[in-house]
């Protein structure tokens, strides 16, 4: 079967309209409570919901429950919950702390700052979420502090096999 050059350009067109939309997530570098380091290129082949966030934040202690509970909901599926502390790594306390008293179903990892905010395409202000496709592509980002629907639909979505629309790839809660 022949095909046109005009339909050849049109199919390289969308092709790079989609890879455009698609933006891999920086390999950042964290540590975990236990002081291994991950990078998230090794969570590859799982969903990852990233959220960034600080003791000191207030909106971020909030929207911590509610990570916490989806993670408990989507139990079973191919999905990994991290939140990913900015507190200073001389802060340390202030997290075990913080966990102490509010016991999170979501693995805590420590190191994140600013820089890596940026890196994602999240700005610099915390909370912040990225959800990312099991290649390790962001699917959306949440800026400020996320409602449950801002993460159940993309994650739906992925896990529906990417049927109907794609969920907003940016929203904005500030």
């Amino acid at each position: 079967m022949k095909i046109s050059a005009w339909a050849r350009t049109a199919l390289a067109f969308c092709f790079l309209i989609s890879s455009a939309q698609a933006k891999r997530a920086p390999n950042l570098e964290l540590r975990d409570l236990a002081g291994h380091t991950h990078k998230l290129s090794e969570l590859r082949g799982s969903i990852v919901v990233i959220n960034f966030w600080a003791t000191w934040c207030v909106p971020c202690r909030e929207e911590l429950p509610l990570l916490s509970r989806l993670s408990q909901q989507f139990k079973g599926k191919n999905i990994r919950f991290i939140a990913a502390s900015a507190d200073e790594l001389e802060n340390r306390v202030k997290v075990d702390q913080f966990l102490n008293h509010n016991p999170l179903a979501v693995e805590v990892w420590l190191g994140a700052d600013l820089d890596s905010l940026d890196r994602s395409g999240l700005g610099n202000e915390l909370p912040a979420t990225m959800i990312l496709d099991e290649q390790g592509e962001i699917i959306a980002r949440i800026e400020g502090e996320a409602r449950e629907g801002d993460l159940k639909a993309p994650l739906d979505w992925l896990l529906n096999g990417r049927n109907g629309p794609p969920p907003p790839a940016m929203i904005n809660r500030y």
